[in-house]
């Protein structure tokens, strides 16, 4: 007979004692709701052009391209880390020149911050068949524990455009930034010597969090496979009629919404 203890598997397989994984633990991990007020957007050179001539501007969405994230321990409080974060944002919108069709203009905006988690200390390090050699700090530094951040694409909340005149002379003007960030823009963005600028302020949702590599033991229950067949012909694609049937109905979408933006719940997507 088979042991009471030991389960089986859908097909028949038995699934022994607890397995060893390798995985990632989180130490420790935050979420923040930031307000970033008036957040100068870096337009392209023809998006600037056309603002420098414009009676006005609005804004239509903010997608997020890319957060670069850096971990350094804190020497004054041990086991913490501070990450630093910078959001890399691309801004869509439209420049006003008097009664004809608005013209749409594109540009980077930045946002940096710091936060400090628990990120506890690893006495055994870790070394791969596929590491190389690191740099001199890196060998005789401690091994930090890994960030990663998740982020959804901001949300707009205000717009305006400032003569160059009016603008807060201790403003900190950035003189690079990532050169893959410039390239998806498909021109070169203007830093200088602008009449007008744009300031944008937005909010973002992120967690952010640090972990470190463990091995824990689990009780399996069942194996994991793959349950469709593979295809390599177009019309062997999955029925969309049979799709949608699997999708449950919205039905708090056909009721008024209790607060502002619960129906929808996901931002909508930047489009242009």
């Amino acid at each position: 007979m088979m042991p009471e203890n030991i389960p089986e598997a859908a097909d028949g397989m038995e699934l022994c004692k607890p397995v060893c994984i390798h995985t990632h633990q989180i130490m420790d991990s935050c979420l923040d709701k930031d307000c970033v007020e008036e957040l100068r957007v870096y337009l392209t050179k023809q998006s600037q052009a056309a603002l420098d001539g414009a009676t006005g501007a609005k804004t239509r969405c903010a997608e997020l391209l890319f957060v670069d994230v850096g971990v350094e321990p804190l020497t004054y409080k041990v086991g913490h880390y501070a990450v630093d974060l910078t959001f890399y944002y691309r801004i869509i919108g439209d420049a006003i020149l008097g009664g004809t069709r608005p013209t749409t203009i594109t540009g980077l905006a930045v946002f940096a911050k710091r936060v400090v988690l628990y990120g506890g200390k690893s006495c055994a390090k870790t070394f791969r068949s596929t590491d190389k050699v690191p740099c001199a700090e890196r060998l005789l530094g401690g091994e930090v524990p890994l960030a990663v951040i998740e982020a959804l694409d901001p949300m707009i909340l205000s717009a305006k455009v400032k003569e160059v005149c009016e603008c807060c002379r201790c403003e900190t003007e950035l003189t690079e930034f990532p050169s893959n960030i410039v390239e998806s823009f498909g021109e070169q963005l203007v830093l200088t010597g602008e009449c007008k600028r744009l300031y944008v302020t937005i909010g973002q949702f992120s967690t952010v969090r640090l972990e470190r590599e463990t091995q824990l033991a689990v009780e399996p229950r069942e194996y994991c496979a793959p349950t469709r067949e593979c295809c390599d012909e177009e019309c062997c694609e999955e029925d969309p009629c049979e799709l949608f049937s699997r999708i449950d109905f919205p039905m708090r979408a056909f009721f008024p919404e209790a607060h502002p933006g619960e129906c929808g719940k996901t931002p909508p997507a930047c489009r242009c």
